[in-house]
């Protein structure tokens, strides 16, 4: 039995397409990834993120015959992903407030790249602040809280965040400033965060 976790993605790529099985192994590495991106992005419950990652999973599949080898693989899966999750959202119409799905340790990361941007008093209380920030993630619109999820909760560079979002680098940079400046404003507005 050969490791298959040792294997790059395009390691497994190509061993996919030559033998059907291995595509199972590709889907174990994403699994989970792409599970938390679905529901922090678009704020849906569990099974309707399973449906969509089901979803992605058959595109993903039947087109990995043209999937360009000289891209990044998880820049591929995870634009796939999106514009599923968009699909989705399109669907049942979903634009506006959205409930976002994070754990605790990735607020506060996110909170301390921001915290600079926002002026955070250093004495509040962990919980209340985190709950702030989602409330805030919540009522930035769509494509900001996408590149901030990103950017700075799934830790992509800038060059992936251009492959995933289809989008020059420099837009990416101005697309994440943009939404830092939204951020504040929307904490500003609503007294969110003293």
């Amino acid at each position: 039995m050969k490791d298959y976790a040792l294997k790059t993605d395009l390691e497994l790529v190509k061993l996919a397409l030559k033998d059907q099985e291995i595509f199972l192994h590709l889907m174990e590495r994403y699994e989970s990834k792409l599970l938390r991106y679905i529901r922090r992005f678009s704020g849906v419950n569990k099974e309707t993120a399973e449906d969509i990652l089901q979803e992605v999973f058959i595109k993903i599949y039947r087109n990995l015959n043209n999937f360009d080898q000289d891209l990044k693989f998880s820049s591929w899966v995870y634009r796939i992903t999106h514009n599923e999750i968009l699909n989705q959202l399109k669907k049942e119409n979903k634009h506006q407030v959205l409930p976002i799905q994070t754990d605790d340790d990735e607020i506060v990361d996110l909170l301390n790249i921001l915290e600079s941007d926002v002026d955070i008093e250093k004495d509040m209380k962990k919980k209340d602040l985190q709950e702030n920030v989602r409330n805030i993630l919540s009522m930035l619109s769509p494509d900001f809280r996408e590149i901030l999820l990103l950017k700075f909760i799934e830790d992509k560079s800038y060059e992936e965040i251009s492959d995933i979002l289809q989008k020059p680098i420099g837009t990416v940079g101005t697309l994440i400033n943009r939404a830092k400046i939204q951020f504040k404003q929307i904490v500003e507005k609503n007294n969110l965060i003293y």
